[in-house]
């Protein structure tokens, strides 16, 4: 049953141990001010208040864990987790919300503690906090878990004879942390010992931080996403041994860096990164739809960032000589091919020549006057012309050795925890750099008439956890204050300009996480768009965000020596589109590919984009794993009303059948649909219960290629 997102409270219970129980959807959380301590009471997946039954509450043993709290909080390297005071709760509510707040009184430290719960009606919900210093003395900040404590326990004599503990639980996440690798995500079984998932710290930045845990044998799974551009880890610290009929799980999402990690100055309040978490009785899919909808309801929401027009991009970089005659050309190309914004990337920078050292360049900010003899404006004016947007790249936040500021800022530069400058990232907690980063920022999108920025992030995830003192006498890791200055600036930026579209890159995707996205269009998720890995990329990215807010590109960065045409392009089509050459500048376009090209960008922009912003994803092939193994992927979205939906199939390189059968899930039982087979056109009328429980025959004669099924009611 399609769970209806009606409902949404907090239901406090006033008393010496105050219960804050908070309801969204059916998903149920609660927690409790006991013995001083801020506690996790557990989870409840079908809409169950924890104490239901008033005299027999069905909470989590606290005394089975060490760590109980529901957060924690370490200060002067004393835990806060204890010897807490109620002071006060509030809820404000408004149609689309309710924001709950505890404020706790900390007996270790003079420090007050805010609680801050968002509920929207989705079974995910927003959680941060404010810690306020009332004392005339600096406080260190050296441990931060955003939600933590008890999570599930379960009696499994009553439910298995099994007592094979380490099949109870999976794990979820992207199992890979390196650059063009993003996006694999895998279940595997929850070993009985502490699992730790560490991205940008303790692992490199190209895995999106989120993580999700499934209860194998009561149908449940939880899921969370950091919304932090810094070092983040899940852990899950998983209770039982065969000869035992019980079991009990706990789990932390904590901000990882050197210590201290912020330095709170005196009466400052330090509002923390969010985490959101939520829960479900149901699959996979289920889980994706409650993780979008809070995504798109409550996160990535400013009118100003509105993906839904999804324009289709096009563009060249430093592949191509970049000059203004060749630029022109592949403008009216992507134009033809259906093309409505192009994008002058990586190079632009460059003298004739040297565009693919662009990297020694970023920070110079200015087109080549020798490249563009009448500025860059003149492919603007080229493309607005033509009706098409004009958008260009940036490296705004590294200096490279060859832009004027590597020279005269040096210090500019951050230094690293040994007091060397880092190669090229810049310290944006230095108010003059962030100042510099702003104005060029804004300066750029003026001056050079742009319709799209695209923001690049090129650096080592090492570099930005530098340290100095920022006044306070004492060393401090700067990656919190520089990353709240990243977000400050996007987000100013973003409410000056709201009619530029913001693109994220990040090498790829090194920073799709959703406080980086809340002033952004969309991002380019993986610098990877060779199959079969481009494939499992989009399949697995599209779990972490919405469709519509990820980049997938069809040719170039090398595509076109893997795969069919048709796997290539249907790589995009129920993601962000974006376009690139077909053909060499001296050489006419083949006309077979024109011609396929052409029909599939009509195909996404009056059968797929209509509702792509809407729309629920479908994971058949979850797991990457699984995917290798087998060598195919499925993915497919659907509107809402399931009035119109879309399946991309695709053999991989290790392809074992040619037809398969494939249940449409976003079909409805009770219509009547017109189905098309892409490949050849083949047009057939089923009804919505066929197409949905038994199924339909599709051929994909080869490896790396492909089918695109559009269903649509009648």
């Amino acid at each position: 049953m399609q769970i209806k997102h009606s409902y949404f409270d907090v239901y406090y219970r006033a008393g010496d141990c105050p219960v804050f129980c908070y309801r969204s959807g059916n998903m149920v959380y609660e927690e409790m001010l006991l013995d001083g301590i801020f506690v996790s009471n557990g989870w409840n997946g079908a809409g169950y208040p924890l104490d239901v039954l008033a005299c027999m509450p069905t909470r989590i043993d606290h005394k089975r864990y060490s760590e109980p709290s529901a957060f924690n909080i370490e200060l002067d390297g004393q835990s806060l987790d204890h010897n807490l005071r109620f002071v006060d709760f509030s809820a404000e509510r408004t149609e689309d919300y309710v924001k709950a707040v505890v404020t706790l009184e900390s007996g270790i430290k003079p420090v007050i503690i805010r609680v801050i719960t968002v509920l929207d009606g989705t079974q995910m919900f927003t959680r941060y906090y404010e810690i306020e210093n009332k004392s005339d003395s600096n406080v260190n900040l050296s441990r931060l878990s955003l939600i933590s404590g008890g999570v599930n326990e379960m009696d499994a004599e009553k439910l298995t004879l099994s007592r094979d503990v380490e099949k109870f639980y999976s794990v979820g996440y992207f199992t890979d942390d390196r650059w063009a690798n993003e996006g694999k995500f895998t279940w595997k079984d929850l070993r009985t010992e502490t699992t730790s998932i560490d991205t940008r710290f303790n692992r490199d930045r190209f895995r999106h931080p989120i993580a999700m845990v499934r209860n194998n044998l009561m149908g449940q799974i939880w899921f969370a996403q950091m919304a932090w551009s810094g070092g983040c880890r899940f852990t899950f610290d998983y209770n039982a041994k065969p000869e035992m009929g019980d079991t009990y799980l706990s789990f932390k999402a904590e901000i990882m860096s050197h210590n201290p990690m912020y330095i709170i100055a005196p009466k400052e309040v330090f509002v923390t990164p969010e985490v959101h978490m939520g829960m479900v009785c149901g699959d996979f899919d289920d889980a994706v739809y409650e993780m979008h909808s809070h995504i798109r309801k409550s996160v990535l929401n400013r009118p100003e960032a509105d993906p839904a027009q999804a324009l289709v991009g096009a563009g060249m970089g430093a592949e191509h000589d970049m000059s203004v005659e060749t630029s022109k050309v592949y403008i009216d190309r992507m134009h033809e091919m259906g093309g409505e914004v192009f994008i002058v990337d990586a190079g632009w920078e460059c003298p004739p020549g040297r565009q693919t050292e662009w990297g020694d360049f970023t920070g110079t900010n200015v087109p080549n006057a020798e490249r563009y003899p009448n500025g860059i404006t003149e492919l603007a004016d080229y493309c607005h012309e033509k009706g098409m947007k004009f958008g260009l790249w940036s490296d705004i936040e590294s200096l490279g050795r060859l832009c004027r500021n590597y020279e005269e800022h040096p210090e500019w530069r951050a230094k690293n925890v040994y007091g060397e400058r880092v190669r090229r990232f810049i310290d944006l907690t230095n108010p003059e750099v962030a100042q510099y980063m702003e104005d060029e920022l804004a300066r750029m999108i003026q001056e050079y008439k742009l319709d799209l920025l695209r923001i690049d992030y090129n650096t080592d995830h090492k570099e930005y956890f530098n340290m100095r003192d920022t006044g306070t006498g004492a060393m401090e890791c700067l990656n919190i204050r520089h990353f709240k200055e990243v977000y400050r600036i996007y987000s100013n930026l973003k409410k000056r300009f709201p009619n530029v579209i913001f693109e994220n890159c990040a090498g790829g995707g090194g920073r799709t996480d959703l406080e980086m996205m809340k002033a952004f269009n969309h991002t380019w998720v993986s610098d990877n768009q060779c199959a079969p890995l481009s494939v499992m990329i989009t399949n697995g990215m599209t779990v972490a965000l919405p469709p519509e807010r990820v980049d997938r590109l069809f040719a170039g960065m090398n595509s076109h020596k893997f795969g069919s045409l048709d796997l290539q392009m249907r790589n995009t089509m129920l993601t962000h589109m974006t376009l690139n050459v077909i053909s060499p500048v001296t050489a006419p376009m083949n006309e077979v590919q024109l011609e396929f090209v052409k029909h599939s960008v009509s195909v996404y922009k009056k059968f797929i984009r209509p509702f792509l912003a809407t729309a629920k994803t479908f994971h058949h092939t979850p797991d990457v794993a699984d995917t290798f193994t087998d060598g195919f992927s499925a993915l497919e979205i659907a509107s809402p009303d399931s009035v119109r939906g879309a399946l991309a199939a695709f053999n991989l390189s290790t392809a074992s059948e040619t037809v398969r059968k494939i249940r449409l899930k976003g079909a409805d039982a009770s219509k009547t649909y017109e189905v098309i087979l892409d490949n050849n056109n083949e047009k057939f009328v089923i009804s919505g219960r066929e197409l949905k429980y038994e199924g339909i025959n599709i051929c994909i004669p080869n490896s790396l290629s492909s089918e695109l099924v559009l269903y649509k009611a009648i």
